[in-house]
This record gives structure tokens, C-alpha cells and sequence, in this order.
């Protein structure tokens, strides 16, 4: 089992986010479908895309300045591995 450190507040992809310019985000599918998840670097070019299982965990490393988005039903938070 990881170990998380949490190093921010739970929030959702809504609107594009840095996640307070985090390197790596816990990634929550809330929703009752599979959600496309899309990052993008500072200029808003996209970079990778995935899709996120629905009431699956994902784990996204990124450059500070990337921003995510897919949506309300998906929870980010930013995280460090403890272990």
C-alpha cells in the first residue's frame, strides 16, 4: 500500500488547474462514467490524454506549470509518496 503526504486541499477539474502547481496529483473519477483526463503545458498545448476509469484512482506526474482538466466529477489533490 503507498503512503500519501498530502500537500494541498481537494478540488475538482471544473475549469483547467495547475493544482497548485503540484508535480503529482491524485487523480479521483467520482462520476458514473469513464472521464477523459487532459493535460496540457503552460501555452495550452495538450500534451497526453487518458481516460480514468469511474471510481478509480489515478496518479499523474507533470510539470508544475501543466494544467489538467476533464471535469467536476474529477478530484484532484496534490501528493507526495511518503514511502
Amino acid at each position: 500500500m503507498a503512503v500519501l503526504r498530502l500537500l494541498g486541499s481537494q478540488s475538482n477539474l471544473t475549469s483547467a488547474s495547475n493544482v497548485g502547481l503540484a508535480k503529482l496529483v491524485r487523480v479521483y473519477n467520482s462520476g458514473g462514467s469513464d472521464l477523459v483526463l487532459t493535460q496540457k503545458n503552460a501555452g495550452g498545448t495538450t500534451l497526453a490524454t487518458v481516460t480514468v476509469k469511474t471510481k478509480e484512482v489515478e496518479y499523474i506526474a507533470k510539470a508544475s506549470t501543466d494544467t489538467l482538466e476533464g471535469g467536476a466529477a474529477l478530484l484532484v489533490v496534490s501528493i507526495a509518496f511518503a514511502n
